[in-house]
């Protein structure tokens, strides 16, 4: 009895420290959380900024096919698309990469991070780019994540 005791009051310690990185939760980003952002952008330059851009600005001619027949890194500034998807097809984008979240046979010339980032690295590099949207971009994106509950 004692084990099994010890056990659940773990797991109830654990939860407030998953729940950042819980698909299930409402908001998945942390753009007004200082460290995350700060640890965010740190990925970002390491791992994004050399197709994206070091200020989020994407790659030219973002919205016109390469001679491969994909498309250039687009842009995560609020002159680009992410802003129109919710916190969870996001991080899906990221973690598994667009292939494998589109279907279809989607060419993708970005990876999924699943092997070379964690849930916590994805959302603080996903935090950071939200973190550089101008207030009224965050508010709109904010408004589509209500609107996906």
């Amino acid at each position: 009895m004692q084990k099994s005791s010890i056990w659940l009051a773990g797991m109830f310690l654990a939860v407030p420290l998953m729940a950042p990185i819980s698909l299930s939760a409402q908001s998945l980003l942390r753009p007004g959380d200082k460290d995350v952002v700060v640890r965010g952008a740190e990925i970002y330059a390491q791992q994004c900024a050399s197709c994206h851009g070091k200020n989020l600005e994407g790659q030219p001619n973002w919205r016109s096919r390469l001679p491969t027949g994909r498309m250039p890194a687009p842009p995560h500034d609020e002159s680009g698309h992410t802003w129109h998807h919710n916190d969870r097809l996001l991080f899906r984008l990221t973690k598994e990469g667009p292939a494998a979240v589109i279907g279809n046979n989607y060419q993708s010339d970005m990876k999924g991070y699943a092997e070379t980032l964690s849930d916590r690295d994805i959302i603080a590099v996903l935090s950071y780019i939200k973190s550089r949207w101008p207030s009224h971009v965050r508010a709109r994106h904010d408004r589509i994540n209500e609107a996906q509950r």
